[in-house]
């Protein structure tokens, strides 16, 4: 049984993850740091399966995680693009009210924008087609400082970066046993390898409540997976869009609606649809993991949601199971989309932390106890603001090895 030592061992080769690894070795050059992931290169859950798009924190209250992430990650990643030739383009987007009901809501935006010293601009239905002409709405915000990217261009990256400052990244490393005594933790894998650190930092996502509870701590909460279905324009109909359109989000669902992007590569991704997975990297309807679901199922807080949620959870279950239904949504932004012209593209899953009593965790999560930093939620925008967030971790790291 092979051992190894080193001062910090970090559980996930996402976006998160590596941009920790990077931070640690910076603030710590001297610094053993290793990244253990059981895949077979980084980034292939939630990094590698999103919409790539920079977000610029309008959707999120002052004062929060969310906000302070996204509103310094959003520059600082767009920064790191150019400098490090990662495929990347600021170019904006629209948030259109196409009912009268969404305008209150749409105003609130725009007055958040205003708090976080946004470049926003208030557009009327002329002023949007000039945008974009194919899309329809009474009244619409445009955000100058969106932009698109490629999230596993950028984890990869990070990767490279820290590897050349000594960090050693293992692939095909599932953690399986985390044992603990004062000032050591030892993580078994399931080849049967040990790593003994100083200290351990859980970014393992999907999986990170699972990973708390090997280390023997209770993370108060539990990792429930949505699955987010894409479409694609075909190629041919790909011009009705010029770059991001958005609706109006519902503050009551962390989930920001089906929206349509131009995507680094040119193609219109449109999604996501939000369903409940039926395991953690549930992609499709017919990856089924039995435990995984039986743990869903009996948690309290699926419970909660499905009785709080039903109603909007229904529609997103009709769109899943009908391209019509689907196309529908599309077509209240943009009405000259037909059923024909979407092509299904690959799904992502978002790690949902749900608390006991059904509430969707909505800002960043993390947990410390002795000799472990845990992150228990990193939804949206955790890609956009991965810079930051991985300072921050690296912050409480340092404390645990001082």
């Amino acid at each position: 049984m092979a051992a190894y030592d080193c001062d910090v061992l970090v559980i996930g080769a996402g976006i998160v993850g590596l941009s920790t690894a990077r931070a640690i070795t910076r603030a710590v050059p001297d610094a053993r740091v290793v990244v253990l992931e059981k895949e077979a290169g980084p980034a292939r859950h939630q990094t590698g399966r999103n919409s790539g798009v920079i977000h610029s924190g309008i959707y999120y209250p002052p004062g929060s995680l969310k906000a302070r992430f996204a509103l310094q990650g959003s520059a600082e990643m767009a920064k790191f693009c150019a400098e490090q030739d990662v495929p990347h383009e600021l170019t904006g987007k629209l948030i259109v009210a196409t009912d009268r009901s969404e305008l209150p809501r749409l105003h609130g935006l725009i007055q958040r924008g205003r708090e976080h010293g946004l470049p926003v601009r208030e557009l009327g239905p002329a002023q949007i087609a000039a945008y974009e002409p194919e899309v329809r709405g009474l009244a619409a915000i445009h955000v100058g400082t969106t932009g698109i990217c490629d999230f596993g261009a950028v984890a990869r990256r990070f990767a490279a970066l820290a590897k050349d400052t000594g960090t050693r990244i293992a692939y095909g490393a599932e953690v399986t046993r985390i044992a603990r005594r004062p000032g050591r933790v030892a993580v078994g894998t399931a080849s049967g390898a040990v790593y003994r650190a100083r200290a351990l930092v859980n970014c393992a996502g999907l999986h990170s409540d699972r990973v708390a509870r090997l280390a023997g701590d209770d993370p108060g909460m539990r990792i429930i997976p949505f699955r987010g279905e894409y479409h694609t324009l075909a190629p041919e109909r790909a011009p009705l869009v010029r770059g991001l359109v958005y609706p109006v989000p519902d503050p009551a669902f962390p989930f920001l609606g089906v929206h349509l992007t131009r995507g680094i590569d040119g193609a219109v991704h449109i999604g996501p649809n939000a369903v409940p997975a039926l395991a953690r990297e549930g992609y499709a309807w017919h990856t089924v993991r039995t435990a995984e679901l039986a743990g869903t199922l009996a948690y309290r807080g699926s419970w909660q949601i499905a009785r709080r949620h039903w109603r909007h959870g229904a529609g997103e279950l009709h769109r899943s199971l009908s391209r019509h239904a689907f196309a529908d949504a599309v077509r209240r932004l943009l009405p000259a989309v037909s059923d024909d012209d979407l092509r299904p593209a690959p799904a992502g899953v978002r790690a949902q932390a749900v608390l006991p009593d059904g509430t969707l965790v909505d800002d960043f999560l993390f947990a410390e106890t002795p000799g472990i930093v845990h992150v228990l939620n990193a939804p949206s925008p955790a890609a956009t603001a991965s810079l930051p967030i991985g300072r921050e971790i690296a912050r409480r790291v340092v404390g645990i090895l001082a």
